[in-house]
């Protein structure tokens, strides 16, 4: 029996998260046996994904602001329709050249409403191809909770309309779809959890720092990266604080920190040992996204999370709170944050306890895979 052909289509606008998980998968998947083209519509990111994937890049766009509200290219110029037509007809010519038995797309309908234009063409296409492959959404553990009226039915319309599957990549001992899509109910027999989809084991770093602070992707982290620069001001003698500030924060943000940076403090773009360096660390300061949130529940170190708040955004505030009430990490607010405040904060997560064992489900890639499988043998 062939292997089977798999589409993956995901989608980065401002941070990097859902690329990462998407490529962890889209690893896993490849491991398990599975034929796999994984399609990516944003800004390069380097490590993501893997080089055993194959990779067929849109031509590529990212938000053009921080509340997601439009679309630009790499320039920060809004997209055309000239420029939604040739991505439009470019996915269209993938899926009809690749013959998937399952296509995955990351997010939608949940999220990722911005690229209607080339999605609902490509669904369409899904529901008339004969044989019909495999629809998967793939949609992290916690969703945007403010949505506009009406906006709920939508994505339950089309869920029942285009989707085979509801592939949740969240243990459900810490979250539930329902949680944050009250119609939950309603499809409750296409949902599937996968576990987290975090990163292997990491392997040991020969750096240490006792605070470690990462801006995730850094597209959202300058207030972050100005607040641990003036923090690390106020470190006591002898205390090494580290700085990754992400591949996405603007140029003369990451100049201004480096310019300002005090001696206890070392600063970088980027860490691919950034597992390793949290295993090491007394503590990590971070925002509280998906993919950090599982790397620091696989260290195990202590946590203290600036969820990121901005347009109206929920989901890193909804994963904090939860976290904090399991006691695996302590909370500042993103509008509550200054060098006085993190430092208080730093001082006072340092003097607690190290957090208890995770009993999470961290396996979500190969759990992923397992899934996929398992309803692709028992479809008709």
């Amino acid at each position: 029996m062939s292997a089977p052909r798999v589409l993956f289509y995901v989608q980065h606008l401002l941070g990097i998260g859902h690329l990462a998980r998407a490529s962890r998968v889209a690893s896993a998947l490849v491991e398990d046996g599975f034929e796999l083209t994984l399609v990516t519509g944003g800004a390069p990111v380097t490590g993501f994904p893997a080089t055993t994937i194959r990779q067929v890049a849109l031509p590529p766009v990212m938000a053009s602001d921080n509340g997601f509200g439009g679309l630009a290219d790499l320039k920060g110029e809004p997209i055309d329709d000239a420029f939604r037509h040739r991505r439009r007809e470019m996915l269209l010519r993938i899926f009809e050249d690749t013959k998937p038995d399952a296509v995955i797309i990351e997010a939608f309908p949940f999220g990722r409403r911005q690229m209607r234009f080339e999605l609902l063409p490509l669904l369409e296409a899904i529901a008339s191809a004969s044989p019909r492959p495999l629809a998967v959404t793939s949609v992290r553990d916690l969703l945007q909770e403010r949505v506009k009226p009406g906006r709920n039915e939508e994505t339950l319309v089309l869920v029942q309309r285009y989707f085979d599957l509801v592939l949740v990549h969240g243990d459900p001992a810490f979250a539930r779809l329902e949680d944050t899509f009250p119609l939950a109910s309603q499809i409750h027999g296409k949902v599937a959890y996968s576990g987290l989809v975090s990163g292997p084991a990491p392997a040991p770093s020969s750096d240490r720092f006792d605070v470690l602070i990462s801006a995730g992707g850094g597209a959202a982290g300058r207030d972050l990266v100005r607040a641990a620069v003036g923090a690390a001001r106020m470190a006591p003698d002898g205390q090494r604080w580290g700085l990754i500030a992400g591949p996405n924060l603007p140029a003369s943000d990451f100049e201004a920190a480096a310019a300002e940076a005090p001696a206890p403090l070392s600063l970088f773009r980027f860490r691919e040992d950034f597992g390793g360096l949290l295993a090491n660390a007394e503590l990590s300061v971070s925002q509280a996204g998906y993919n950090t949130v599982c790397d620091l529940l696989r260290a195990g170190c202590r946590a203290l999370l600036v969820p990121f708040a901005a347009g109206g955004e929920t989901e890193q505030t909804a994963r904090a709170e939860r976290l904090e009430r399991m006691g695996l990490a302590s909370v500042i607010a993103e509008e509550a944050l200054n060098p006085s405040a993190l430092h208080a904060a730093v001082e006072k997560a340092l003097a607690g306890p190290k957090p208890p064992g995770n009993t999470l489900d961290l396996d979500g890639a190969k759990g992923s895979a397992r899934v996929l499988r398992r309803h692709l043998e028992i479809r008709p």
